[in-house]
C-alpha cells in the first residue's frame, strides 16, 4: 500500500509504503518519497515507482529545507523490503526524467514515456533502450513485441489512442483512435488509465475495462 504524498519534517518524513502479507502482517515499512504518481509491483515482488514534477524536483520539505528529494531520478525500483536498488539516470542519451507521465511494466522489464521530451524507453536488465517519439502528453502506455499504444494528450487529445510499431530508432505510428466507452459514450473525465503488459485498464467509477493490444486495428481507415 502506498500514499502518493510524503512530507518531511526535522524529526523524520512520512512512512508512506507499507507492505503485508496474506494474514495482514507488516513486512515492511518505509518513505518512497513524494509525489508518486505510478506504483507496480513485479511477479518478484520488487515495487517500481514513477514520480510526477513535485516529487522530481521536491515540495513538502523536500529539497529543502530537506534532503534531495528521493523522486529526483523520476523512476525508481525498490526491493521487496522496500529499499532503493535502480535509479533512472539523470544524464544519457534519453535525457532525465521530469514527470514520469506513463509507466509500464511486464515482467521485470520497464517501459516509460516522460516528460519533457516524450521519448519511449525500456528499462531490461538494467539497461536502458530508446525510441523518438512524436505523440505527446500520453499518460499511459501499452506494448507487446515491437508494438506499443499510447493513450492520452494534451486538451482535445485526452482520449487519444496512437498505436504504432517501434522501429531502430524511432516509434512509427500506423493509426489514430478515439476511445469510448461501449455505448459510444465519452469516457468520464476522471477515468484513470493503466497500462500493463499488452493491455490497457480503463477504471471509471463503476466499471472495469480492459483494452488489449490485438483489439485494436493495425491501422485507422484514411
Amino acid at each position: 500500500m502506498v500514499g502518493a504524498r510524503a512530507e518531511w519534517r526535522p524529526e523524520g518524513a512520512d512512512r508512506n509504503a507499507v507492505v503485508y502479507d496474506a494474514d495482514g502482517n507488516v513486512l515492511a515499512e518505509e518513505t518512497l518519497g513524494d509525489g508518486i504518481e505510478h506504483v507496480f509491483a513485479t511477479r518478484t515482488g520488487h515495487i517500481w515507482v514513477g514520480y510526477f514534477d513535485e516529487g522530481v524536483y521536491g515540495n513538502y520539505g523536500w529539497d529543502g529545507p530537506g534532503p534531495p528529494a528521493l523522486g529526483a531520478c523520476g523512476l525508481a525500483r525498490f526491493s521487496p523490503s522496500l529499499q532503493p536498488n535502480w535509479r533512472f539516470p539523470q544524464s544519457g542519451r534519453w535525457g532525465a526524467i521530469s514527470d514520469c507521465y506513463a509507466l509500464n511494466i511486464d515482467g521485470d522489464t520497464a517501459w516509460t514515456c516522460y516528460y519533457t521530451d516524450f521519448p519511449i524507453v525500456r528499462i531490461q536488465d538494467g539497461a536502458l533502450t530508446g525510441w523518438r517519439n512524436d505523440i505527446h502528453g500520453a499518460k499511459a502506455l501499452a506494448v507487446g513485441g515491437s508494438r506499443l499504444a499510447l493513450y492520452g494528450g494534451y486538451g482535445a487529445d485526452r482520449n487519444r489512442l496512437a498505436v504504432g510499431d517501434l522501429g531502430d530508432e524511432a516509434l512509427r505510428v500506423t493509426g489514430e483512435y478515439r476511445v469510448v466507452l461501449p455505448d459510444g459514450q465519452p469516457l468520464p473525465a476522471d477515468t484513470q488509465v493503466i497500462g500493463r503488459g499488452p493491455d490497457l485498464h480503463f477504471l471509471t467509477d463503476d466499471n472495469w475495462y480492459r483494452l488489449g493490444l490485438d483489439d485494436i486495428p493495425t491501422k485507422s481507415d484514411e
